[in-house]
């Protein structure tokens, strides 16, 4: 049996994820709880499988709990947050369902937990990364680039600028490194700090400490030489951060 605790603030909606839990037959609803120190003091000693879990609850971020656990348990989050904000938190390698949420949803990412997928397998570094990016949106220094072989955590100072092909994203990192993953640049523009990432052209992000020249053709010089487009609709913006720094 597949054990599952549930951390949810809102009563109607922990009722309902439990009722749905309770019609899945390889599944036992352990417990559930409102505030973090119960929920602490419960998944301890408990030992669940699996925790449903809102981000944010009225004492706080489960994600500062969670990611202080030392067991071996999956985690899916129940959240209102919208697509793009919680694809900002970098968290689609742990798993999440946004609200209103249909029984067929959990049932299916219940059941890949059941099947002992890694997707959902707590990651301290990413629950950390997140609650970092939920606290100070604006100093996010850390991100977890997720490739095909391994998740690689990225200083946002490394980053000369991002491409965008496709569906894929390259990162370009100072020591000539580079880093493909498989979201588009539109996720990490939502990620990345805007007082210091510039989105130039519908394929770049750049990051604007390594601009070296802007030409009045439209292309800025980077300063590992690399020459990237500005798109007419982004000259203006460009044009008034690059007087901003004069």
């Amino acid at each position: 049996m597949l054990k599952v605790y549930i951390l949810e603030d809102e009563l109607n909606i922990a009722r309902y994820l439990w009722s749905i839990l309770e019609n899945i037959p390889y599944v036992t609803p352990l417990g559930h709880s409102v505030e973090i120190e119960k929920g602490r003091h419960d998944i301890e000693q408990m030992m669940p499988d699996v925790i449903l879990a809102d981000i944010q609850l009225k004492d706080g971020l489960s994600l500062e709990l969670l990611s202080n656990l030392k067991i071996d348990v999956s985690i899916i989050f129940i959240t209102a947050y919208d697509q793009y904000a919680i694809e900002a938190l970098n968290l689609g390698a742990i798993g999440y369902l946004v609200k209103p949420i249909e029984p067929q949803q959990l049932t299916e990412v219940i059941e890949k937990c059941y099947r002992k997928s890694s997707d959902f397998k707590i990651n301290q570094t990413q629950l950390q990364i997140a609650g970092e990016h939920i606290r100070h949106p604006s100093k996010v220094r850390r991100i977890a680039l997720k490739t095909f072989e391994f998740t690689q955590i990225v200083d946002v100072d490394d980053i000369l600028y991002c491409f965008s092909d496709r569906g894929y994203t390259t990162f370009f990192l100072k020591d000539d490194v580079s880093l493909m993953v498989s979201k588009v640049i539109k996720h990490y523009e939502a990620m990345l700090p805007d007082t210091q990432f510039i989105r130039c052209h519908q394929s770049y992000l750049i990051n604007s400490q390594y601009i070296h020249k802007y030409y009045k053709d439209g292309q800025i010089e980077m300063k590992d030489g690399k020459m990237i487009p500005v798109s007419s609709r982004k000259r203006e913006t460009i044009l008034q951060f690059i007087d901003g720094l004069c």
